[in-house]
C-alpha cells in the first residue's frame, strides 16, 4: 500500500536519499527543508509524488500550522521521518559557543518533538502510522566534544522508547535509528565549517552512505503493521564501540 511520508531535512543527505528511495517504492513524499531552491531541484527530478514544501522546524507557528498547511490530499501523513538535525563544533564543553548548544537543542530536540506533535494526533486517530527518529551512535557513546549534540541524539532515543509506551496497544508505531559513521552528506561540513578538515574525518574508510541509511529507513517502514523496531543501531565495518578511555600523567 503506497505511503505519504513527511521527511525533514530532505534538501540533502539523508533527507534527499530517503525521498529519492521511497518514491522509486511507489509512495509520496512531502520533502521539506529551508532551501526552497534544493526542494525545486529534487522536484524536477523525481516528478509529481514529490511535494517540495520549505519549512524550518526551528520555527514554532510554522510546525503548530502542520498539516492544515498542506495542500489537499496530502493532510494524512503515514510516515513521519524526523530527520533534520545537525551538530556544531567539536571543542570541549569548557570552550564551546552557546549559540552552537542552542541551535543544536532547537532543531535536534524542539524541532523533533513539534513535529511529532503536528502529525501524531492525526495518526493515533486513525489508529496507524510510524515515526522514524533519526538519532546517532553519539546517543550512546560518548566521545570528547560531543556533549550537548551527543545530549540531544540521546533525548531522542528516550523520547522514541516513551512515545511507544504511550501508544501501545495501536498501530502507531516508533523507531529511532542510530547511524554511525557515515559520508557523502554535509554533516561534517556543517560542524567544522571546513570542507578539507570535514574529508579528512572518513580518510581511509568505507562509511555509511546517506542511501544505506534510506535502506534501513525503507526496511523498518515496509514490515508487518505489527512489528516495531524501537532502536537500530548501524555502523560501517571500519568503526565499532571503542574502550573507555584513560588519561595519565607523566610517562
Amino acid at each position: 500500500m503506497p505511503h505519504t511520508l513527511f521527511v525533514s531535512g530532505a534538501s540533502a543527505g539523508f533527507g534527499a536519499a530517503i525521498a529519492r528511495r521511497f518514491i522509486a517504492d511507489g509512495h509520496r513524499v512531502i520533502a521539506a527543508a529551508r532551501r526552497g531552491d534544493r526542494l525545486a531541484a529534487l522536484g524536477q527530478e523525481l516528478g509529481e509524488r514529490l511535494l517540495p514544501f520549505t519549512l524550518d522546524v526551528t520555527d514554532a507557528e510554522a510546525v503548530a500550522a502542520l498539516p492544515g498547511s498542506l495542500p489537499a490530499g496530502w493532510q494524512e501523513v503515514d510516515v513521519l521521518v524526523n530527520n533534520a538535525g545537525l551538530a556544531l563544533g567539536l571543542d570541549p564543553a569548557q570552550r564551546a559557543k552557546l549559540s552552537d548548544w542552542d541551535q543544536m537543542v532547537a532543531t535536534n530536540v524542539t524541532g523533533l518533538i513539534h513535529l511529532t506533535h503536528a502529525f501524531l494526533p492525526g495518526m493515533a486517530a486513525r489508529d496507524r502510522g510510524h515515526i522514524v527518529n533519526l538519532g546517532s551512535t553519539a546517543a550512546h557513546y560518548p566521545y570528547p566534544g560531543g556533549h550537548v549534540y551527543g545530549a540531544s541524539k540521546a533525548f531522542v532515543a528516550q523520547f522514541s522508547l516513551n512515545l511507544r509506551a504511550d501508544l501501545v496497544g495501536t498501530n502507531v508505531r516508533v523507531s529511532d535509528l542510530d547511524p554511525g559513521l557515515v559520508g557523502g552528506t554535509e554533516f561534517s561540513t556543517v560542524r567544522f565549517g571546513d570542507p578539507a578538515r570535514a574529508a579528512a574525518i572518513y580518510a581511509g574508510t568505507t562509511p555509511l552512505t546517506p542511501e544505506d541509511i534510506a535502506e534501513a529507513v525503507a526496511w523498518v517502514v515496509g514490515l508487518p503493521p505489527h512489528f516495531n523496531v524501537n532502536r537500530m543501531e548501524i555502523m560501517p565495518t571500519c568503526q565499532a564501540p571503542g574502550p573507555l578511555a584513560i588519561k595519565r600523567r607523566g610517562g
